[in-house]
């Protein structure tokens, strides 16, 4: 069972970390991925800018220590909606299932902050997480206009 808890400062640079390292295994360490994204260094600011809008949920290994998470975010051009954010494992626990308990919480918060439905993107070179998303009931839709991640070719949303 995935144990878990809210971003902190002092995740920040484990994260970063992983985020890091997950985007150049896929080799999507290039402009237009979160890997260039600003924030990166410093997300725990970023998600407390606005609590009821958004949230960070670190993942914890079985000693506590951080070893991945998931964003969720206002999403403002799609009405009601949220978008799932960062969500990266480091390779100590892929294939345990955490991205899927990752992707349920992510979604509980969603629906209980009062969205009705989650966005998400990604890339083509993330296969495993295609089928994940599909998997949860995620349907593809085109490139909405407002995508920062310009690098990412694959859209989906999902109603709550």
């Amino acid at each position: 069972m995935l144990n878990y808890r809210s971003l902190t400062a002092a995740d920040d640079a484990t994260l970063a970390s992983i985020i890091r390292t997950s985007l150049e295994q896929m080799h999507l360490n290039l402009p237009g991925t979160a890997y260039s994204d600003p924030e990166l260094d410093h997300l725990s600011a970023y998600y407390a800018r606005e609590p009821k809008k958004r949230t960070y949920f670190v993942a914890l290994d079985d000693a506590g220590q951080v070893v991945g998470g998931v964003g969720v975010a206002e999403f403002a051009p799609i009405p009601n909606c949220a978008e799932i954010q960062k969500l990266y494992l480091s390779d100590a626990v892929r294939g345990k299932g955490y991205s899927k308990e990752l992707m349920r919480l992510a979604e509980t918060w969603s629906r209980e902050a009062g969205y009705r439905q989650l966005y998400l993107e990604t890339h083509s070179n993330l296969q495993i997480a295609i089928k994940l998303y599909k998997k949860l009931g995620f349907t593809e839709i085109e490139r909405p206009k407002e995508v920062l991640h310009s690098t990412m070719d694959h859209f989906y949303i999902k109603h709550l």
